[in-house]
């Protein structure tokens, strides 16, 4: 059998790898149009910031060494322009000395992943380059290496571009950090984002929201669509990608409602002689079944291996993809999985929401991080819908745990019956995904009546009166404007001081808040518990008010 692959890096080398491993007598050739394949591409903004200092570990294996290992034969700097289906060939041009040929196949793995999607900077006359090859960060060193006391603008606040943007701090330069929507790193829900931002700018990044760089001005500087201009040795293209579909719309094959080639779950395309993997290829959503793209590593590593058992004659179906991801930034974790509460809302699909922030192990043992969680959760059937975490150590793993929770089927609630390892300084004796069941199963039973951050005007609005059960002390460091301040230690003995109408209660992160809704409760009053307290509120509003300006029950 001769097998084709397009594309030689993450789902296209894993294919041809595994299929050596099959099948020792295949015919396997992998074409790249770049100058390197099985490359690191993940860790091309951490050479850039010398956090990976030499070059060479970038490139996991050349033409040789595939050669010598595994059999395969890899043709890089060659581009294949043409499928003919019918015939079973693809026509090939070398990029090099500019040949044509043509190549019969048995089988066609399409891998040729995603390309960048342009910020269409106009009349930008400063170096613009955007970071997905080892040519980028080539040309991106050369420009720093020349240049002392370097200026950079990042288009794009997403993965790579944060990433770019904390691996050139690291470097010395001074960042200037363009998105074009209202938030930095969309995946997030806005309340999560907030301490992104407010980290960056910590660091020293000027950061434009709302922003979209128009053109160059004055030598050395770019003008934004704000009216106003920055300082730029280079550019930094990382405003996004898109699924690279030309072969495949070339050749006639069903592209996916996102985008992205179509596939079965066996990675065949509607051609069943040639199959797809990678950034460019749609995926199952675990969420809901539909198509959708998912541009991680993990997956198109995943999908190689399958299309190669596919090919063997072992397929087995791909599992939904839940989108798991992570990101490093200025020692702060961002993870996420699933679905956003703002894609839930756009869909039209009930769902409940935890917020909750636990601290990363004991708190009695030295050196304890808080982290914020937030559970996406089916408002019928208590399904795990996504989840996002911002924090410090441990938020890698608890992510994961939810991740692997959502591929097992396991509900919210069922996450209170997880046996995870403890010990002080790794967990606590109620770890955090725990207390996440906790408070979902507590709002499946109703035995809790939640609400969020950005309902409480509303709810105001008609009438409710919110009451803050923290201490004094802590309602004196900071509250919400129109809070009456009750603490949950005096909450019995004064009760007689609240108003029978509906009540809202918050404390600093939900614990006492749930606590107090409690108390009210059995006592006859209609009360709801601002989810994950005044932390989440403030991160959701960024509008810190102290308290000499806000109403207090008299002690």
């Amino acid at each position: 059998m001769k097998i084709i692959i397009v594309g030689g890096v993450a789902g296209g080398m894993s294919a041809a790898t595994r299929l050596r491993r099959l099948d020792e007598s295949a015919e396997i050739i992998v074409f790249e149009r770049g100058h390197y394949v099985s490359f690191a591409n993940c860790g091309l903004p951490y050479f850039v910031g010398g956090v990976i200092r030499n070059r060479d570990e970038l490139l996991l294996q050349t033409p040789e060494s595939l050669e010598a290992r595994f059999a395969l034969d890899v043709r890089i700097d060659t581009e294949v322009v043409q499928i003919d289906r019918a015939a079973q060939t693809v026509s090939v041009r070398n990029l090099v000395t500019g040949e044509h040929s043509v190549e019969r196949y048995d089988r066609l793995v399409l891998a040729a992943g995603a390309s960048a999607r342009s910020a269409a900077i106009d009349d930008t006359a400063i170096p613009t380059h955007t970071l997905r090859t080892v040519d980028d960060v080539d040309h991106i060193t050369a420009v720093l290496a020349e240049t002392s006391g370097a200026c950079a603008v990042v288009v794009g606040g997403g993965f790579i571009g944060l990433e770019a943007v904390e691996n050139l701090v690291h470097r010395g330069v001074h960042v200037t950090l363009v998105q074009r929507g209202p938030q930095i790193f969309t995946p997030l829900d806005p309340e999560m984002a907030a301490p992104v931002l407010d980290r960056l700018r910590e660091r020293g990044v000027d950061v434009r929201l709302g922003t979209t760089v128009v053109g160059s001005a004055a030598p050395g500087t770019v003008a934004l669509s704000d009216g106003t201009t920055v300082p730029a040795d280079l550019v930094i293209d990382a405003s996004g990608v898109r699924p690279d579909v030309t072969l495949a719309e070339q050749a006639g094959l069903r592209i996916g409602r996102s985008g992205g080639v179509w596939v079965d779950g066996t990675q065949a395309t509607s051609d069943p002689h040639i199959f797809a993997v990678g950034d460019g290829v749609e995926k199952a959503d675990a969420v809901n079944g539909s198509g959708t793209l998912v541009t991680m590593a993990g997956l198109a590593n995943r999908h190689g291996r399958s299309v190669a058992d596919s090919i063997a004659g072992t397929a087995e179906q791909a599992a939904p993809a839940v989108g798991a991801g992570i990101l490093g930034i200025f020692g702060l974790t961002v993870a996420l999985v699933g679905w956003s509460e703002k894609r839930l809302v756009e869909a039209g699909r009930a769902h409940r929401i935890v917020h909750t922030h636990p601290a990363n192990h004991a708190g009695y043992y030295p050196g304890a991080e808080g982290m914020s969680i937030k559970l996406l959760i089916d408002a019928e059937s208590d399904a795990i819908l996504g989840a996002q975490i911002v924090g410090g150590v441990g938020v890698d793993k608890r992510i994961d745990v939810i991740a692997v929770a959502m591929a097992a089927g396991l509900s919210a609630s069922a996450l209170t019956r997880l046996e995870l390892a403890y010990a002080p300084q790794y967990a606590s004796a109620k770890d955090p995904i725990n207390q996440l069941g906790y408070v979902a199963d507590n709002l499946a039973r109703g035995t809790s009546v939640n609400l969020q951050w950005h309902e409480l005007a509303a709810a105001r609005a008609a009438g409710a009166v919110l009451v803050d059960v923290r201490s004094a002390g802590e309602f004196a460091t900071g509250s919400i404007p129109g809070a009456i301040n009750l603490s949950l230690e005096d909450l019995r003995e004064r009760l007689v001081e609240l108003p029978r109408v509906p009540l809202i209660v918050h404390c600093q992160v939900g614990q006492r808040g749930h606590t107090a809704a409690r108390i009210l409760t059995q006592h006859g009053f209609d009360v709801q518990n601002l989810d994950g307290g005044y932390r989440t509120w403030l991160a959701g509003t960024s509008n810190l008010v102290v308290s000499p300006t806000v109403e207090r029950v008299p002690v």
